[in-house]
Parts: C-alpha cells; structure tokens; sequence
C-alpha cells in the first residue's frame, strides 16, 4: 500500500470571539455550484470498494443518500446545486496540493467549497517528515487568497482533522487492524508499534496529536483571516468519539459510510445558515 493514499484529513478549532455580544451572522443564499478539496477522506477512499474512491459517499459532495453530504442537503434547499458538485479532492494530497485544487474549484466557479486535509502532513512514515506548522499555515493562506482573488464570493467550509491517536486507542487492541497498519505501513507517525506501551513510543503518539491539533489551530487562524465567508466546525471532526464501527474494514483507517455519515452531520450543522434563493 502507497502511504500518500491514505489519510483523512483538514483542520479546524475553535476560534474565539471578540469580547462583547456576539453578531449573528446573515443567512447565505445556498450556492449554484460547491466543489470539494482535500485528501482521500473526501473522496470516500474505501467507503464502498475495494481502495478505490468512492466520491459518491463523500461527506461534502457525495450524492449518496445514506452519507446525506452536504450537497445532499443543500439540493433539498434549492434544486439549484443538482449536478453542480464537483470533487476535486485527491487520495494522498498534503497541504501543498491544496492551492492546485482551489485554482480548479476558481476555473470551475464554485461558489462553496469545504476543505478538509492535513492528515497525510502528519501521516508520513516518521515523526520528523512531518510538515511543519509554519508551512502548513502558509500553504492554507496561499490556497484562501487564491479562492478569494478568483471568488471574491465563495463561501468556505474547513473540518478539523480528525483525531489519530484516537484510532490508535480504538484500534490497538484488534489483531486485524494491527495487521493493517503494520503491514500497510499506514500513518506510521502515530501508528508503528501499536502495541508497544514503552514510553518513548507513546510520547512519540502524544506529540503526532499535538502536531495535528497545532494544524487545527493553523487552520481556523486561516480561516478567521479570510473573513466572514469561512466557516469551521469548531473542532467538531477531532472531538467526535468514534469507534471501529465508523471505519473501512479493508484498511482500518478511512472512514466507511457510517463515518462518512457521522462527518456531514458534524460539520454542516456548524457551517453556514442557508436560505431557498427563490
């Protein structure tokens, strides 16, 4: 198995407001045209084949009823976005891909696009090869004001990365999943020797989830620096409690339908308010 095939991925916390009431913010006209960005997470790696993706099943642009997308959702608003979701996620992307995505989703004038990548910045085969914070916040603000030169207008969706250490506690304890990350050298950062206890080896896990939890942060600066038309979802990706159930038996590691499911309930109910535009 290729490393930069697996991952899920992007960022997102929650970022405080100012001292003072809080504003509600307008509704948003629901987009004509919505693309999705990122890594294998969003194009249903493993949700419905074997490593194959399965962009159908995609929790932003997915059209599969029993995920209920975003897109899904916003067409039950407006007929206007049927047939008008792209993917241009990419099984394996970093964060340096995701400014070549943005400048397809700008050709293609999406109006809303999500974000979801970082994973594999943090799933690489050694805790050093990890990118560093600095440049992932880099690389985010390039992609944003490139959207933003192209679409003055899109509205921005960025879901936190999921948590990995947490699928090293869920998955550590079942030999087919060890089986999996060992013999796939999956996310070998947070996932080698799963079942040592040593210390080095858990301070090893400790420091992954703080790098990917630095991305989060990263991500949502990014996001409050674009301005009014980003949203995230508060952290929601990297707090959820999810289990095995929620995970692709044929590598223990992207998310099955269930987690496609899970991931569009927990980001679109933090995302935009949207209005019927007719």
């Amino acid at each position: 198995m290729i490393a930069r095939h697996l991952g899920p991925a992007l960022a997102a916390v929650v970022v405080l407001s100012a001292s003072g009431p809080a504003q509600a913010a307008p509704a948003q006209q629901v987009p004509e045209v919505m693309a999705a960005l990122g890594d294998s997470i969003s194009t249903g790696f493993n949700a419905c084949g074997w490593y194959v993706s399965c962009t159908s099943r995609s929790w932003s642009a997915g059209d599969h009823g029993e995920v209920s997308s975003h897109y899904l959702r916003l067409s039950k608003l407006s007929g206007t976005l049927q047939k008008h979701n792209l993917n241009f996620a990419v099984p394996g992307s970093t964060s340096a891909d995701l400014l070549g995505q943005v400048k397809k989703a700008v050709a293609a004038k999406a109006d809303y696009v999500t974000i979801l990548i970082g994973a594999q910045d943090a799933c690489v085969r050694t805790e050093q090869a990890m990118t560093p914070v600095q440049t992932y916040r880099r690389r985010l603000d390039a992609a944003l004001t490139e959207l933003r030169a192209g679409m003055p207008r899109a509205r921005v969706f960025i879901a936190s990365i999921p948590d990995l250490r947490r699928l090293w506690q869920v998955g550590r304890d079942n030999p087919l999943a060890r089986t999996f990350w060992t013999a796939g050298r999956i996310c070998q950062a947070m996932l080698a020797k799963p079942s040592s206890t040593r210390r080095a080896d858990a301070e090893r896990r400790d420091r992954v989830r703080a790098r990917v939890m630095a991305y989060n942060r990263a991500a949502a600066q990014a996001c409050a620096a674009y301005g009014p038309g980003c949203r995230t979802d508060g952290g929601a990706v990297f707090s959820f409690p999810f289990t095995l159930d929620h995970v692709s038996k044929w590598d223990f590691f992207h998310p099955n339908v269930a987690g496609q499911r899970v991931l569009a309930e927990q980001t679109f109910r933090r995302g935009f308010d949207w209005i019927d535009p007719r």
